[in-house]
């Protein structure tokens, strides 16, 4: 998924839930943010690495039972996972899930991208529709929300 979508997914987790929006924007984003300048500079040769291991649930998890902040970020890296999963599953690159358990594991024929090049492939793929629909989906609540909201303060103003 595009790194704008995860930030997406996790404001709209966050309107639904009782978690901080705020910080399931900060856990979705760690992922991205740790790993692809590691993976820009050389560091390690894939994009989804350190950041994107499922290991880290090890951190995650003391986290996440810390109190509402920390079980925030911890639920916006496991969405960020989850997205990444249900990108290259959907994509027809089930075997690059085992991403997850980096260094454990890594894919046997990674698609290791920098995210300009990436932006390009990913262009007309199956989860890039599925993002298209997530973005248009919103923008349609949104507007009618704010349609609501108009039509609601429009009642509520003395001429």
């Amino acid at each position: 998924m595009l790194f704008p979508t995860h930030l997406l997914a996790a404001a709209l987790l966050g309107r639904v839930s009782r978690l901080s929006p705020l910080w399931l924007v900060v856990g979705t984003a760690f992922p991205d943010v740790v790993d692809k300048p590691l993976a820009s500079v050389g560091v390690t040769p894939l994009y989804h690495s350190i950041g994107h291991s499922a290991l880290l649930v090890v951190v995650a998890l003391p986290l996440a039972l810390s109190g509402r902040t920390g079980l925030s970020a911890a639920a916006g890296w496991a969405l960020h996972l989850l997205l990444d999963t249900v990108h290259v599953v959907l994509n027809g690159r089930p075997g690059d899930a085992v991403f997850l358990l980096w260094p454990v594991l890594t894919p046997m024929d990674p698609l290791a991208l920098p995210p300009g090049s990436f932006f390009v492939y990913y262009l007309w793929s199956p989860s890039f529709f599925l993002e298209v629909a997530l973005w248009l989906t919103t923008a349609g609540l949104l507007a009618r929300h704010a349609t609501r909201e108009g039509r609601a303060g429009s009642r509520d103003r003395v001429d």
